[in-house]
């Protein structure tokens, strides 16, 4: 039985006040499919990304840019301890005990894309990824160039305490973990405005305790995010490597451009990933995607994965809709 739409809008004017979980319709289908006149759309992994969401709106209804909304709707998740701890520089450290941020932004005209990876000491690494879209002829820098960069650019720097997040990161990880870790949670946004144009952006402090240097999937173009303004977007949390290997979100948008849904062509994308990777479905992959036609959807492999949808009039957190049935109806 699909969710019906007064129970999405009835649920979801309720969570403006907090995050309101709402199910997912059993064919595995975001409900309702949003209309043209439900734009502009905004849609982001985690029910952190609620937050993320409504300041996104707040900027376009005050007639800021489509990258403004995507910029200022992640620093909330990049400042705000919601949580999570896993986005910013409140997330856990590397294996060094320092923490290293990722993150990209991407813009549907003109293609444009900005990035930075292992970037320490600044407050938002989404603004140091539009400065590098907008201010240099590069898509990506990373490590100290990144960080000089940022700094040069007039970003604010932050004395983060590596030893004390360290020490506190190695006493949680000896606590008892629930089904699914809590150590690699990104926030990935997407924005359809009322133009009909996108953009996207995603934001992390990675994999806790990785390798000093290790970068994941979210800053890079086409695994983490990716966003083409002729179709639609998608971005990915989870086990970054699981999703670099297979260009997941650059998967998910050709498959909306040969006429799958977003829920369909993140289930789908997960299936083929799934059908080449030794470990099958145990990958922690999940993805969320919007198109040009005004509808989202999303798909994981962890079981209580959820994501955050808001419109005009409408802002809650979905459930996961599975992978649903191969070969369903668009």
């Amino acid at each position: 039985m699909n969710m019906s739409r007064r129970k999405f809008v009835g649920g979801a004017a309720a969570g403006l006040l907090g995050v309101n979980v709402l199910p997912a319709a059993e064919d595995g289908q975001s409900k309702p499919n949003m209309t043209p006149g439900e734009m502009p759309l905004i849609i982001s992994t985690w029910p952190f990304g609620k937050a993320a969401n409504d300041e996104a709106l707040k900027v376009l209804l005050a007639g800021g840019s489509r990258l403004d909304a995507v910029e200022q709707g992640i620093w909330i998740t990049e400042t705000d301890d919601q949580g999570q701890h896993s986005v910013g520089l409140g997330g856990r450290p590397n294996a060094a005990g320092v923490v290293q941020l990722d993150s990209c932004i991407m813009d549907g005209p003109g293609h444009r894309a900005g990035s930075v990876a292992a970037l320490e000491g600044i407050r938002h690494p989404i603004s140091a990824a539009r400065r590098v879209m907008e201010k240099t002829k590069h898509v990506m820098l990373v490590g100290e160039g990144a960080r000089l960069f940022a700094l040069e650019e007039g970003l604010e720097s932050v004395e983060v305490d590596s030893h004390q997040l360290y020490e506190k990161w190695q006493k949680q990880r000896l606590k008892p973990s629930p089904a699914r870790a809590e150590n690699h949670d990104t926030i990935a946004l997407l924005v359809l405005a009322a133009d009909g144009n996108i953009a996207g952006g995603c934001s992390t402090s990675g994999l806790a305790g990785k390798l000093p240097g290790r970068v994941g999937d979210s800053p890079i173009i086409g695994s983490g995010l990716y966003v083409d303004n002729e179709v639609g977007a998608a971005g990915a949390t989870g086990v970054g490597e699981n999703v670099m290997r297979y260009c997941g979100s650059f998967l998910i948008v050709e498959l909306m451009r040969q006429g799958l849904s977003p829920t369909e062509a993140c289930q789908e994308a997960i299936r083929r990933i799934a059908r080449m990777d030794p470990k099958g479905l145990d990958l922690s992959i999940n993805f969320i995607a919007l198109d040009k036609h005004g509808r989202c959807g999303a798909a994981g492999t962890d079981k209580n994965f959820q994501y955050a949808v808001a419109t005009r009039s409408r802002s809650g957190v979905l459930e996961n809709p599975g992978l649903g049935k191969a070969g369903s109806g668009k």
